[in-house]
């Protein structure tokens, strides 16, 4: 498979190279960030033997690679790879002395044609985005066809999550996502976008929380997802809302043949932002239903495969993603009420700062009857130190709930830390 990649990238090179420029136009960017970071007590104890225990310190370095061929106004063919390398580690990685690791990955690579002068269609591996990463924010292979005007765009989506493979028995575990989410402009203020998603398994496991609660293995599912985004900008502020039911049924495949498991969940969510000169007002707040251990039904809002949604340092993965405090849903939104206010302030044109409290509880009581995750504080100063290169310094603070640990010695609590900073720059 890495060998194949390889091959792959090369040959896209030898096509860009060779094929005369009247023919198509060759466009070339990318992304490039360089991580040094250090996660302490990310347990909530002190004292966590290894191999349990998370504190981890090192750098890593990402490069992403993107060539699209414009072969025409009407065509163009977009590829996109990944080189991720953590400084020291060998095999795949490039990260050890000496190099020569093999980690090329292909991210994305899709033709995207316009079938008619309204009509646009995406075909093959391309990421893709619904309700602001809630339901999904990922890499899929799938089919995008898209109706647009000034006014509204209507797309149609088929997504292929997993291909159960040949044979009568093996291609009933297909899973896939059908779905649309039209959006419309009522005026240059405002978006209005609603959407629906169909998720249709055949003998497929997924489900349940950490603790074990909820449905683990599913035999046949059919689970839908209704939800709006609304948008809203004004000269100095802007208001955001996504509001998602989902419904549906399961059929359990272990430990209740063929019983049928209703679906019912829920998440909300709302922010907003306020420009006040050289400094910003923003927060937002989102809550997502958990799992009640005494039903049957499934209670807790989960997406089985694509769901990322970013939040705080620690508890949501922010900047540094390599893992987040102990029973925190990280970019996985479910059972969780969170709620942040911070500000961003320039003190000039190339510096800004940025200061943000979270809190966080779970929506359902975990195991010892605790639902605090803790209020945490993240501090951000992002500096450009040449035209086109940023560096970022963060540092992170969690004061922890009685959810992030629990231990009944309680000289054993600790914070969860986190200190790092990043240079990036995009072309």
């Amino acid at each position: 498979m890495k060998k194949l990649a390889i091959m792959g990238v090369a040959a896209l090179l030898v096509v860009a190279l060779t094929v005369p420029a009247f023919a198509l136009e060759n466009v070339f960017g990318g992304y490039w960030r360089t991580r040094f970071y250090t996660q302490q007590d990310f347990t909530g104890q002190e004292d966590t033997p290894n191999p349990n225990n998370k504190d981890y310190s090192a750098v890593d370095t990402r490069t992403r690679l993107y060539y699209t061929a414009v072969i025409n106004d009407d065509l163009k063919f977009v590829n996109k790879f990944e080189m991720d390398a953590v400084w020291g580690v060998g095999g795949t990685s490039y990260g050890d002395v000496g190099a020569d690791g093999i980690a090329v990955e292909v991210k994305n690579s899709y033709a995207d044609f316009n079938v008619a002068p309204m009509l646009n269609a995406k075909v093959g591996v391309q990421g893709f985005t619904l309700a602001r990463g809630f339901i999904a924010d990922d890499d899929f292979s799938g089919i995008v066809a898209a109706f647009k005007t000034d006014m509204v765009t209507i797309p149609l989506v088929w997504l292929k999550v997993y291909e159960g493979g040949m044979g009568n028995e093996v291609n009933q575990d297909d899973f896939d996502y059908y779905g649309t989410a039209p959006v419309f402009k009522p005026n240059e203020n405002m978006t209005i976008q609603p959407y629906v998603l169909w998720a249709t398994a055949d003998d497929y496991a997924f489900g349940g929380d950490a603790d074990g609660n909820g449905i683990q293995d599913i035999g046949d599912a059919d689970i839908f997802y209704a939800g709006l985004d609304l948008n809203l900008t004004m000269d100095v502020a802007s208001l955001w809302f996504t509001g998602i039911y989902q419904g549906g049924e399961v059929k359990v495949d272990s430990g209740y043949p063929n019983k049928a498991v209703d679906v019912s969940a829920y998440l909300v969510a709302a922010g907003g932002s306020a420009n006040l000169g050289p400094a910003d007002v923003h927060g937002q707040v989102f809550y997502a239903t958990g799992q009640d251990p005494k039903s049957e039904d499934m209670e807790a809002f989960f997406i089985p495969a694509g769901q990322s949604y970013y939040w705080s340092e620690i508890m949501g993965y922010g900047i540094f993603d390599n893992q987040v405090s102990a029973n925190a849903c990280a970019d996985q939104i479910s059972n969780i009420l969170a709620a942040n206010v911070g500000t961003t302030f320039k003190p000039m044109e190339d510096l800004s700062i940025s200061l943000d409290v979270w809190y966080a509880q779970l929506a359902e009581d975990d195991k010892n009857d605790e639902n605090e995750l803790g209020t945490e504080v993240d501090l951000t100063v992002t500096y450009q130190l040449v035209e086109g290169l940023k560096l970022d310094i963060v540092g992170a603070y969690l004061f922890a709930g009685d959810a992030t640990y629990y231990s009944k010695n309680k000289d054993d609590d600790a914070n969860p830390v986190e200190i790092g900073s990043r240079l990036s720059l995009s072309f």
